[in-house]
């Protein structure tokens, strides 16, 4: 007697938990994930292949806009704002501003510092938000009777005594020379002969040297 056929039922499976869980982690990642703020100074940084990261401490920037207008900044991290507050008391002390120790905190949280010496007390009084390339004339940087840069990397220079800071230039692609001149004026005035250049990265071109040593490097590691 043969074995009696039992019908085939096809499986069914309930994704309904699946889906709720997957809106779950959706819902998650929109909800927790912070947007990159726009720039306060937006700059075109010209590009180049130099695969080397900016360093993320002991941060010192200064930022060159495409109108030449100068400004300078620290890293976000605690250390680097502690050093940015050293940096506005000493140009408080040597140029007697008699800043407060409130207009000094509201400075230490500016983005940047955008102003002639003599105006950080109306800068303080800015809100964060209306500190821009284009609300603020940036730093006094004309020519060497007119370049209170070398006056701001003098403090930057004793605060940082003993050790070397990350010294970082961000400069507009279209920046005319001469703004970009008298920035290194002021770098040199303080004997900081070293900075590194904030680029755009890109691939290196094929066929080039530096492709060929690469390649190179390449092989070798392979063997």
């Amino acid at each position: 007697m043969s074995r009696p056929k039992l019908p085939r039922k096809s499986t069914s499976v309930d994704m309904t938990a699946m889906c709720d869980v997957a809106f779950l982690l959706l819902s998650f990642f929109i909800l927790t994930t912070k947007f990159k703020p726009s720039e306060a100074v937006p700059v075109s940084t010209p590009n180049s292949v130099a695969s080397k990261v900016a360093p993320e401490k002991d941060v010192v920037l200064i930022t060159l806009n495409k109108d030449g207008k100068v400004f300078l900044s620290t890293g976000d991290n605690s250390i680097d704002k502690a050093n940015k507050k050293e940096i506005i008391s000493t140009i408080n002390s040597s140029k007697n501003l008699g800043l407060t120790d409130a207009e000094i905190a509201a400075l230490v949280k500016a983005p940047f510092i955008g102003v002639a010496i003599n105006q950080l007390k109306q800068q303080a009084t800015i809100p964060v938000d209306k500190m821009t390339d284009q609300t603020l004339p940036g730093i006094p940087c004309k020519d060497t009777s007119n370049n209170e840069l070398i006056d701001w990397m003098r403090a930057v220079a004793t605060v940082y005594a003993g050790q070397k800071p990350n010294l970082l230039l961000k400069g507009d692609n279209i920046a005319k020379y001469p703004s970009f001149k008298n920035v290194i004026t002021a770098f040199k005035k303080n004997e900081f002969f070293k900075f590194q250049m904030v680029t755009n990265p890109e691939s290196v071109p094929q066929g080039s040297d530096l492709w060929k040593q690469s390649m190179s490097k390449d092989a070798k590691s392979e063997e």
